[in-house]
């Protein structure tokens, strides 16, 4: 398939499910790999982090791109220039392709190297609201109060 093609419906979600195969095969090979054995809740991070680079790669290239890191940072109310744009992708970058690969990505999340990307998107994680609980709520006890 071209990957020039960017009509929506069909195509797109044919896109979108190879995407998906193959950041599974990358997080598989970052699972058993024994380099992050250390960190905690490995499997479900890597989850978490598929789910937000595949939120901001909006053309389904596999990468992130000036555009859309751009994009990214103002949806999370960072926005910056185009100076600090490239700054931070040139953090990144370790193949020196001007984008930021999936593994790039993960190696960055799991790392211990601090970039600015990462400082952002770990506050994003973290200052996301929680779920609310659905469902009825539980009934409460409601003391009686005794008049003499």
């Amino acid at each position: 398939m071209d990957s020039s093609d960017y009509q929506g419906g069909k195509a797109h979600g044919i896109r979108l499910q190879q995407q998906e195969k193959d950041l599974d095969e990358i997080n598989s090979q970052f699972s058993t790999c024994g380099t992050y054995d250390d960190v905690e809740e490995l499997d479900e991070k890597l989850v978490q982090y598929k789910q937000q680079f595949m939120r901001f790669d909006l053309d389904r290239s596999g990468d992130i791109d000036l555009f859309e890191l751009k994009m990214m940072m103002e949806k999370l109310d960072q926005p910056k220039t185009h100076l600090e744009i490239k700054k931070m992708i040139a953090q990144v970058d370790t193949t020196n392709s001007g984008t930021i690969t999936y593994s790039e990505f993960l190696v960055m999340m799991l790392g211990g190297k601090n970039s600015v990307l990462r400082m952002i998107l770990l506050f994003e994680e973290k200052s996301r609201p929680k779920p609310k609980p659905t469902g009825i709520a539980k009934k409460k006890k409601v003391p009686t109060a005794t008049l003499r």
